[in-house]
């Protein structure tokens, strides 16, 4: 029905400009004798320019269904609430999310080029949970978790690397193996390291969803905690902060 008054009341608006036009006196043929007439002048508008939209420098967040924030609302995932640290404290960054479900080290390194276009400064690599629950080879997340590195800081970024643990089920060879990578990588590339992302929130009920895997709100706010705590020195030792802002308390 709106559609349908919408529709009749443009013809009607067209009507009217049409009649308009019509009912106007005709011009009149052009008297040789008469010298033309000018053209008054309108006033010129000045328009002014649109103030340009500046991006800000980024820190992309690459992981799994923790990073994604599965679960949760996307306020809650723990990115958004880093980004949540990284105003209040002043700093001049966009935190992207590029967290995706299900996704192994192999994954993340697929798509590593695709997550780092654009103005990217810093890199919170947050992957190997699922490697883990699989039982993947240790040392093929050790090569793709140092690769993914090396791409990063062959671009300049700062990497900050979040560790993970393998369940217990795989054997204690396994699990010993699989912790060591983490702060190995750490080492060897001279990066800042989160010993555990998951710290004060694995294995806690309240701290986690139904399924015991995934932090709720709660433990998500504990992760950003555990990120923050060691991103936040990387971040103000070279970082951009808004006109106005003074040094953080």
């Amino acid at each position: 029905m709106e559609s349908i008054k919408a529709k009749g009341l443009l013809r009607g608006a067209c009507a009217v400009w049409i009649a308009a036009a019509a009912c106007a006196p005709a011009e009149r043929a052009a008297d040789p004798k008469t010298p033309p007439q000018r053209a008054e002048r309108q006033p010129s508008v000045e328009i002014p320019a649109p103030h340009p939209i500046v991006a800000r420098p980024r820190i992309v967040a690459l992981g799994d269904s923790l990073t994604a924030g599965l679960g949760v609302r996307p306020e809650e995932a723990y990115p958004a609430l880093v980004q949540q640290r990284v105003d209040a404290a002043g700093l001049n960054y966009e935190v992207v999310n590029a967290g995706v479900s299900g996704d192994t080290s192999a994954g993340g390194l697929r798509r590593l080029d695709w997550a780092l276009e654009g103005d990217v400064r810093a890199l919170i690599l947050a992957l190997g949970a699922n490697d883990g629950l699989r039982g993947l080879p240790p040392g093929q997340l050790r090569r793709n978790l140092a690769q993914m590195i090396e791409m990063a800081q062959a671009r300049d970024i700062t990497v900050v690397l979040g560790g993970m643990e393998a369940p217990p089920n795989f054997g204690r060879a396994y699990v010993v193996e699989f912790h060591e990578i983490f702060p190995e990588l750490a080492q060897r590339y001279r990066i800042a390291l989160v010993p555990f992302l998951l710290e004060g929130v694995a294995g806690l009920g309240a701290m986690n969803q139904s399924d015991g895997i995934h932090p709720n709100a709660e433990g998500a706010t504990l992760v950003a905690d555990n990120v923050w705590t060691v991103l936040r020195p990387v971040l103000e030792k070279a970082s951009p902060r808004r006109r106005g802002e003074g040094t953080p308390g």
